[in-house]
């Protein structure tokens, strides 16, 4: 029986969209990294930072060997566990018939599992005690997305120490506020209301939203509704 390899994936974006990369590492018999690559993706989104870093991984790694792949990102995961398919089937539409978003790094990791034998696991980000191989590669793809220069065991670089999850600040009694995510301005309180933005952003599929503009909670923070829809949607 093959062995299979155990390799975590992870993207970041400072910014989001800002400056970004992706990194993977692959863990030796003894758990520990064994080898790892990271590369600078100049200014660009949370996600194509997580999809080029599969798609990275995929492509060096051999396609005869199983392989199992541990990632945090919700949203990577479920593009290639979940929605692919439908996605394929439907011409590279979601249910709603928008576009996909990162279309090309889907088609191409696509491409990359065919006849592969690829397992993922999700694992959560920034846990204390978490997994070493994701904290790993989320320490590379932060360093190079700072660096901006690309790094990795082939060119001797030293692998980063893994960042330390932020301290949880204590909740005031009686203060009733929730913390501010992303400075929106909610119209109704169930989780998913419709906002309007009080600043202009950018949605998870890449366009803008304006100040003002009507907008919803995504996986990813906020988006337009027709994203959000088809997020759940697959």
């Amino acid at each position: 029986m093959v062995e299979r390899v155990i390799a975590a994936c992870d993207g970041a974006s400072k910014g989001n969209p800002g400056p970004a990369a992706w990194a993977w590492v692959v863990s030796g018999d003894d758990g520990r990294v064994e080898s790892w690559r990271a590369g600078p993706l100049g200014r660009a989104t949370n996600n194509v930072a997580e999809l080029t870093a599969l798609r990275e991984l995929l492509e060096a790694t051999d396609d005869a060997q199983p392989l199992e792949v541990r990632m945090d990102s919700q949203y990577a995961m479920k593009a290639v566990t979940t929605w692919l398919p439908g996605w394929r089937r439907r011409g590279w539409r979601t249910a709603s018939g928008s576009p996909v978003a990162n279309r090309d790094l889907v088609v191409a990791i696509d491409g990359l599992l065919t006849g592969r034998d690829v397992r993922f696991v999700h694992v959560p980000a920034h846990q204390v005690d978490g997994d070493p191989l994701n904290a790993a590669a989320d320490a590379a793809a932060s360093q190079v997305a700072r660096t901006q220069e690309a790094a990795g065991s082939a060119q001797g670089s030293a692998l980063p120490a893994p960042e330390q999850p932020p301290a949880r600040q204590p909740s005031r009694p009686g203060s009733g506020r929730r913390p501010d995510r992303g400075g929106e301005r909610r119209s109704g309180g169930a989780s998913g209301a419709s906002v309007k933005a009080r600043f202009p952003g950018r949605c998870r599929c890449g366009r803008p939203y304006a100040k003002g503009e009507t907008i919803t909670r995504n996986g990813d923070g906020w988006g337009h509704p027709a994203c959000g829809r088809a997020e759940a949607a697959g």
